[in-house]
C-alpha cells in the first residue's frame, strides 16, 4: 500500500495530501496518525516553513475512522483498556500534534469530511471548502461519540448549539451551511480549491517566521486562558520579537517602502 501522506514543499509552504482514495482517507486501521506525526515534526523544526495546507485526493477529504477497525475493536479479544490506549497512542496523538503545530494550517477541504474527518479539518486554523464539500459529525450513527476531541473542537468554532446539533443528529451540511455556520471561511468552485489555499498560504508565508509561529501559539494559548494570562504572555512574546533581525528588516522595509528580505 503506498503512503498515506504526500508531502510536497514550495518553498516556505508546505502542503499535506492524504492519499488513500479508495478508501476515502481514513484516519485509522493505517499508517495515517504515525505519517502526520513525522511530518509535523519535520515541519516544527524547518524554521523556513510558514504555512501549511492540509488536502487529500479523490472524491473524499477524510471519511474519519476505519469501519473495519471498529468491528476489530468490538470484538471479545480487545478489551476496553485496550482501546483507551488505542485511542491515547493513536488518533488523539494526531489531534494534540496538529492542533499545536506552530505553523498555521490551511485545510483544503475537497469532498467529505466526515466524523474524524471533520474533526481533522477542526484542528486546522482556516478551513476553505470546495462547494463539492459535505460535513457530518457522524460518531453517533455508528453509536460512538468524537474520541479524537471533537466535543472540544467543534463548539469552538461554529458554538455550543449548532456543534451539538451536529453531534445529536449525525446530519451532514453541504459547503454552503458551513459557510454560514463559520466552520468554513470561503467557498470556491472545485477547481479553484487548491489554488485559492496556495494564494492563501502565500500571502501568509510573505511574513516573518517568528511573527508567524508566535501569533498562532498566542491565539492558541488565548482559547483557554484569562485575559491578564494571554497579556504577560504576549508582553514575552512581544519582547522576543522586537529583538529580531526580522522586525529590523520589517521596519527598514517599511520606512524604506520596499517589500521586506527575510532570512
Amino acid at each position: 500500500m503506498p503512503d498515506f501522506l504526500i508531502v510536497e514543499q514550495d518553498g516556505p509552504v508546505v502542503t499535506l495530501t492524504m492519499n488513500q482514495p479508495e478508501s476515502r482517507n481514513p484516519l485509522t486501521g493505517n499508517t495515517a496518525v504515525p505519517e502526520f506525526l513525522a511530518a509535523i515534526e519535520r515541519i516544527h523544526d524547518d524554521r523556513g516553513v510558514r504555512c501549511v495546507i492540509l488536502t487529500a485526493n479523490g472524491p473524499s477529504f477524510s471519511a474519519g475512522g476505519n469501519i473495519r477497525e471498529m468491528k476489530r475493536q468490538a470484538t471479545p479479544e480487545v478489551s476496553e483498556m485496550d482501546i483507551r490506549h488505542e485511542y491515547r497512542r493513536g488518533i488523539q496523538r494526531l489531534t494534540l500534534a496538529l492542533f499545536n503545530l506552530e505553523v498555521p494550517v490551511i485545510a483544503a477541504v475537497n469532498g467529505h469530511a466526515i466524523g474524524a474527518g471533520l474533526d481533522l479539518a477542526c484542528m486546522c486554523d482556516i478551513r476553505i471548502a470546495s462547494d463539492q464539500a459535505k460535513f457530518a459529525e457522524s460518531f453517533i450513527r455508528l453509536g460512538i461519540i468524537p474520541g479524537d476531541g471533537g466535543a472540544w473542537l467543534l463548539p469552538r468554532i461554529v458554538g455550543m448549539s449548532r456543534a451539538a446539533e451536529l453531534a445529536f443528529t449525525g446530519d451532514m451540511i453541504d459547503a454552503q451551511q458551513a459557510l454560514a455556520w463559520n466552520l468554513v471561511s470561503r467557498v470556491v468552485p472545485a477547481e479553484e480549491l487548491l489554488p485559492a489555499a496556495r494564494e492563501l498560504a502565500g500571502r501568509i508565508a510573505q511574513h516573518a517566521s517568528h511573527g508567524i509561529r508566535l501569533t498562532k501559539r498566542l491565539m492558541r494559548e488565548a482559547i483557554h486562558s484569562r485575559l491578564d494570562t494571554v497579556l504577560e504572555l504576549s508582553a514575552v512574546f512581544q519582547a522576543v520579537s522586537h529583538k529580531t533581525a526580522d522586525h529590523s528588516e520589517a521596519v527598514d522595509a517599511f520606512l524604506e517602502k520596499r517589500a521586506p528580505r527575510f532570512g
